[in-house]
């Protein structure tokens, strides 16, 4: 997987987070290495002095959290060649299961930048961007809005803007992901050590991106369907990639199946985070318990009828609180944020 003959813990993107969990004497019996691809039942790890494929049962309360998945950092008992311990992550993608069993899927750990990428053309979805934003949100991941297919579009100005106003100072890269000088300009979030994850529906480019950027056609690409502009999944693994540097190694890729549907759970900071403009109003309407409906004092209405807010956008924060409140409530158990030494 790798043709550097020197793989070292930082190379990995190990951080001082991290070693702050390990014991001397823990130290000695386990050896850290990092999840490099999950299958059914094994992991792939890497390590320094080990490259290789080990078994993904770890000890733990069965719940989803207590299974490890890519880009996380475990120690692996030397003698058995088992996982000892996962350590605590500073970042976890997850988002309840699409089935009606209420898992939770773990999308991937220990991520720096998400880059959320969409297209140039019908795949190009104001709501499903916010629910991407709203996840890097709640987890403290600093989100890049990638748009592709920049070459194929014959206006796509529009497209940035329209991403760009989602935030306030959010970053939206436009390039052309089989162009490897105009995709460069991706290469500065992912420095030495630093891990970057790629969400996106399927078709978008994510897998081209990646290609381009590690100078490999080694990730099958598939066409989109030409009447939709959807694609459909080559990506089926989560499974990290080097991004080769100056220094002997650049950062890490996560590339990741495509999701189209995206539901949410516990994030009511990152809601709060990404609809700032919402709801810093709600908070000065005349009833603390205000539905922002047809209640008097309401400071979100008053806002939509005056041109102040667009309601389609107050429509979409309503929706995503009220799915975020039908699905945390009960269902899953809330674990606080790590400290990373005030990091966001």
């Amino acid at each position: 997987m790798i043709d550097d003959p020197v793989v070292t813990l930082a190379y990995l993107g190990w951080k001082p987070f991290f070693s702050e969990q390990v014991a001397i004497e823990e130290g000695v019996a386990g050896q850290p290495v990092r999840v490099m691809s999950v299958h059914r039942g094994r992991v792939t790890v890497m390590g320094e002095g080990f490259d290789g494929s080990i078994s993904s049962s770890a000890a733990g309360d069965g719940a989803a959290e207590d299974r490890p998945t890519v880009g996380d950092w475990l120690l692996m008992d030397r003698g058995t060649r088992t996982i000892a311990r996962i350590l605590n992550r500073t970042s976890l993608f997850k988002r309840p299961a699409p089935t009606h069993d209420r898992r939770v899927q773990l999308i991937a750990a220990n991520v720096d930048t998400l880059f959320v990428v969409t297209s140039c053309n019908q795949d190009f979805n104001v709501a499903r961007l916010e629910r991407y934003l709203v996840l890097a949100r709640e987890t403290g991941v600093r989100p890049v809005v990638v748009l592709t297919k920049a070459d194929l579009s014959p206006a796509p100005e529009p497209f940035v803007a329209a991403a760009r106003a989602l935030q306030m100072a959010l970053q939206v890269e436009l390039v052309d992901a089989r162009n490897p000088t105009n995709a460069a300009r991706l290469a500065r979030y992912c420095g030495a050590g630093a891990t970057v994850a790629l969400v996106g529906s399927s078709g978008v480019g994510k897998s081209t991106l990646i290609n381009t950027l590690i100078g490999s056609d080694d990730i099958a690409t598939q066409a989109v369907r030409e009447d939709d502009g959807k694609g459909r999944h080559t990506t089926t693994v989560r499974q990290m990639h080097r991004l080769a540097g100056d220094a002997g190694g650049g950062g890490w890729l996560v590339d990741t199946p495509g999701m189209r549907e995206l539901q949410m759970s516990e994030v009511a900071s990152g809601v709060t985070e990404v609809f700032e403009d919402v709801t810093s109003l709600a908070l000065a309407c005349r009833f603390a318990n205000c539905a922002h409906a047809d209640e008097p004092g309401c400071a979100i209405r008053a806002a939509t009828t005056s041109g102040v807010l667009d309601p389609a956008r107050v429509a979409r924060w309503r929706k995503l609180s009220q799915e975020d409140r039908a699905n945390s409530g009960g269902a899953f158990v809330r674990r606080p944020r790590p400290d990373r030494g005030g990091k966001r």
